[in-house]
């Protein structure tokens, strides 16, 4: 969509409607570091009706185990990132599943990559449902700047978690990730696991092995481009045993957890933010082990953390 809009905003300059782009692109000028700034969100774009037939397909579910409350803020973990973190997306960017019913006075929102928010109108589009670059500007402009009563989403994974996406497996790329630990002490935002059961159902994707040569290729374009490209099917357009682009029809149940409560230290040590974010892998863990033999998986499966 990003890569459209922006074919079709060179094609107006060769036509008669070239003053679009000229005034689209004076507009882009001054509206440069908007997404760096809390956004421009539409409760009315959330709330279209084309995401109760979204949440349909699959059925997407979110399922609520504590209460958040509106005088703080919150950086809420998204695992797994799958392949195109749909189950986020649904929960976190429409009101599809009665988010804002669950979580009364809280706004969610979801960091995405900030390449996105670069491309002339899709930018738009984003940052309508509540999508935010994941840099520490943007997140730390809606933990410090914005009030309360934000929850940021970060699908902590990212795209090194994609390459590992396999039905029935749970592999979650963690281990080194603490940034986001880092700007919740900083912050004083409490910091939420959440988990969503069935998102690696929804396509089956070529798992290169380490160090082959198709794997390397996808490491360096997620180091250069900040994506990896997969290479995974769907199901067709005519049948759910035809192979296509389509995700399969697969139930997405997310749990959000219990909020982990986390002090605001401005420059925390690496043994602080070291210790928080042991307490938050242990709160993961535990959510995953209480839901999963409801949601798909065995009571012998385990959590992988990397």
């Amino acid at each position: 969509m990003g890569v459209i809009s922006l074919l079709l905003l060179i094609y107006l300059v060769f036509t008669s409607f070239w003053p679009i782009s000229a005034l689209y692109l004076v507009w882009l000028i001054f509206d440069w570091d908007t997404p760096e700034r809390g956004g421009r969100r539409f409760t009315w774009l959330r709330k279209w009706f084309v995401w109760r037939y979204f949440r349909d397909y699959f059925p997407v579910q979110l399922v609520k185990t504590h209460d958040l409350h509106p005088s703080q803020n919150y950086i809420i973990g998204s695992h797994p990132h799958g392949i195109l973190c749909i189950g986020a997306f649904c929960n976190f960017i429409t009101e599809s599943t009665g988010f804002f019913e669950k979580y009364p006075g809280i706004r969610p929102f979801l960091a995405t990559l900030g390449g996105n928010f670069r491309m002339p109108f899709f930018r738009e589009y984003l940052m309508s449902g509540g999508l935010c670059p994941v840099t520490r500007q943007a997140i730390g402009y809606l933990l410090s700047r914005n009030g309360t009563g934000n929850a940021v989403a970060i699908v902590i994974g990212g795209a090194a978690e994609s390459l590992s996406c396999q039905p029935g497996i749970a592999t979650l790329i963690l281990k080194n990730r603490k940034g986001f630990v880092r700007m919740a002490l900083q912050h004083g935002a409490h910091l939420v696991p959440s988990f969503s059961f069935g998102e690696n159902e929804l396509f089956r994707q070529v798992v290169f092995k380490e160090g082959s040569w198709m794997r390397n290729i996808q490491e360096r374009c997620r180091k250069l481009l900040g994506f990896s490209p997969c290479l995974f099917y769907g199901r067709g357009l005519t049948s759910v045993h035809s192979r296509g682009f389509l995700p399969f029809p697969r139930p997405i149940t997310t749990v959000v957890g219990e909020p982990m409560t986390v002090p605001k230290i401005e420059d925390p040590s690496h043994e602080t933010v070291d210790l928080y974010h042991g307490k938050y892998i242990r709160s993961l863990l535990k959510l995953f082990n209480e839901h999963k033999a409801r949601y798909g998986f065995l009571e012998t499966d385990e959590l992988r953390i990397l």
